[in-house]
């Protein structure tokens, strides 16, 4: 990468077909002995890339327009969505071309918006105010996860501000090599969130905590801004590193013992523990699925996991290669679909091996993608965020 930069070895199609191919999952990074900063060298390569190679016109498209003049912006996507319904309402799936197949899978059936309120007050004494970053993807796919994510917060004694006019994180942009857009949707972001007097700010989708926490290090080269980079980001903090079990335990949030899930709106399955503490015939498996940039650029698994354990207790079962990346890994899974469904139905072979009905993941990709793989290979099995397995307690 640093040769290619340099001018030391030629920006061909085989050293841009190598970066292409790499997931961003940074794998790599969290176990480098050296302490190699993988992350940050791969986003300037393809930045770099960005700027002096040249693409077919589908792929600028892909991900000029189709990437990154949607995605970030609620409101184109949710009309780009429009055709996508038009679509399946029809059933003339089987009429598109492939990719056309493989990304209309992705889009969800249940897909909800729900309007945050700018200022969510805790139900009794308040612990201190948190602000909460809505997310792109996750506003318009995820909306009834986002209120749950808010309904924690509140039951944990936290006032939650969502900003109305917060922006993209920019993890979209930074992954795809535009890092000046990056740094545009950072500096809006610690504006709108400055305004308030915030203890800490949350973020429930595992890839945009990534580049959230690493707005200091996006601006280190602005003088005007790298400090304040430095500073909203040693504030954001996962959901799952902020609910801590024993909290919630101790504030009647989450039963000590026997928590039986209810079970969803014409969902087959008899979700529930069975009697006592879930064990038994009726009962069934759960398992978590890391998200790679919670897992890797973050260091954040064990918070997730004995989250959903204090939920499932013995019905919890590790599944093989949690954190092997699924295949989504931002908007890979768009512009590499191939090696993108390698990892898909790798993903889903180990989930098939765990015996779970239900998969807890913390990432709207993450999510969006095993969904999918689990539909292509006929299995019945429930996959959620965290924030709505967490909710369900409170029902």
């Amino acid at each position: 990468m640093r040769a290619v930069q340099d001018g030391r070895l030629p920006l061909g199609d085989t050293a841009v077909r190598h970066i292409d191919l790499c997931l961003g999952c940074r794998a790599c990074e969290a176990v480098c002995p050296s302490g190699v900063p993988y992350g940050e060298l791969l986003e300037h390569t393809r930045a770099h890339i960005e700027k002096h190679y040249r693409r077919s016109t589908f792929q600028n498209f892909l991900r000029r327009v189709a990437i990154e003049k949607v995605f970030p912006f609620p409101r184109r996507m949710n009309l780009a969505l429009l055709p996508a319904k038009v679509v399946r309402a029809l059933r003339v799936e089987k009429l598109l071309p492939r990719f056309a197949r493989d990304a209309l899978s992705l889009i969800p059936d249940d897909a909800t918006q729900v309007e945050l309120p700018e200022f969510s007050p805790a139900p009794a004494s308040s612990r201190g105010r948190v602000g909460f970053v809505s997310g792109c993807v996750m506003s318009v796919l995820f909306g009834e996860t986002n209120a749950n994510s808010v309904r924690l917060l509140n039951r944990a004694g936290w006032e939650v501000v969502t900003p109305p006019t917060q922006g993209c994180c920019g993890a979209l942009y930074a992954h795809g090599g535009n890092l000046a857009c990056a740094r545009d949707c950072a500096r809006r972001n610690i504006e709108v969130f400055e305004r308030h007097d915030l203890d800490v700010i949350i973020i429930n989708a595992a890839g945009c905590g990534s580049t959230l926490k690493e707005y200091g290090q996006l601006l280190r080269d602005d003088p005007a801004w790298a400090d304040r980079g430095r500073k909203f980001s040693a504030k954001v903090k996962d959901l799952t590193e902020f609910l801590v079990v024993s909290d919630l335990l101790s504030r009647g949030i989450l039963p000590p013992r026997g928590f039986p899930l209810t079970r969803p709106a014409g969902h087959p399955l008899p979700i529930g523990w069975g009697e006592g503490r879930g064990e038994g015939k009726s009962a069934f498996r759960v398992t978590y699925h890391d998200a790679c940039h919670l897992a890797h650029p973050q260091r954040v698994t064990k918070q997730p996991r004995d989250l959903v354990k204090a939920v499932a207790e013995n019905n919890f079962v590790e599944l093989p290669e949690s954190d092997v990346c699924c295949g989504s890994a931002g908007s890979y899974n768009l512009t590499e679909p191939e090696m993108a469904e390698r990892l898909q139905r790798r993903k889903v072979e180990n989930i098939l091996k765990t015996g779970a009905q239900i998969i807890v993941t913390t990432n709207p990709g993450c999510i969006l993608q095993i969904r999918a793989g689990l539909k292509k290979a006929g299995a019945n099995i429930e996959v959620l965020h965290i924030a709505d397995f967490l909710a369900r307690a409170l029902d």
